[in-house]
């Protein structure tokens, strides 16, 4: 999806985190996993709906793996973020589409990260403002830390540990590619105050009892 959870590669390192064949062998445990859930419910006809963009992607290969018949739906929230006044808006906003009704529906509603939980809030939102589904299903591919809301995925494909600076961004749409973006460390040219003061409790002291740089001269 077009996701403002996810910083800029510009300022970042990317590497291949998950490369396209471990990311289908991640897609086959996805499917199975659905397919499981789904016949425990009962849910013979789900809907399902990816976000944008990456959403999309997952929910494609998702789509087909599971064999569903229904159209394949998607959501843009760019507009329904509770954030949106602080980010800005994507330069890429696409319209929604939903191929047929969602009242009293089973959904089945796929991203491809979730980190904050902001933007499957919004996905809600924008379905809500559609009809009334019988039940929302949450499919993320990956599922990091950084939850900001008590929104859980029904269905992850990878969990990951991650430090708040650190990012994952899906790359695709062929290949898919989970890449790793990793913040460039900004090199330390000047001393914080507690450093200062801890090296000059070190130089030698002169007669009046103050710290003599001059003895440390070459």
């Amino acid at each position: 999806m077009s996701n403002p959870e996810i910083n800029s590669p510009d300022a970042s390192h990317a590497v291949i985190w998950k490369d396209a064949a471990e990311i289908d062998a991640v897609f086959v445990r996805m499917v199975e996993e659905l397919t499981r859930r789904l016949a425990q419910q009962g849910i013979a006809d789900p809907l399902m709906i990816g976000i944008h963009t990456g959403g999309v992607w997952v929910a494609e290969r998702l789509h087909r793996g599971l064999g569903l018949t229904e159209p394949l739906g998607h959501l843009d929230i760019s507009f329904y973020r509770d954030d949106f006044t602080r980010i800005g808006l994507h330069p890429q906003v696409r319209p929604s589409h939903l191929p047929v009704g969602v009242d009293d529906r089973h959904l089945i509603l796929v991203d491809d990260v979730i980190q904050s939980g902001r933007t499957i809030r919004a996905a809600l939102n924008v379905l809500f403002d559609y009809g009334r589904p019988a039940s929302v299903m949450l499919a993320t591919l990956v599922e990091r830390s950084g939850r900001e809301l008590p929104i859980t995925p029904d269905v992850a494909g990878l969990q990951v540990q991650l430090e708040p600076a650190e990012q994952i961004k899906l790359a695709g749409p062929v290949p898919l590619r989970l890449l790793g973006q990793i913040p460039k460390k900004t090199p330390k040219t000047t001393a914080t105050l507690s450093e200062t003061r801890d090296v000059l409790s070190l130089l030698p002291t002169a007669p009046d009892g103050t710290s003599d740089t001059s003895l440390t001269s070459p």
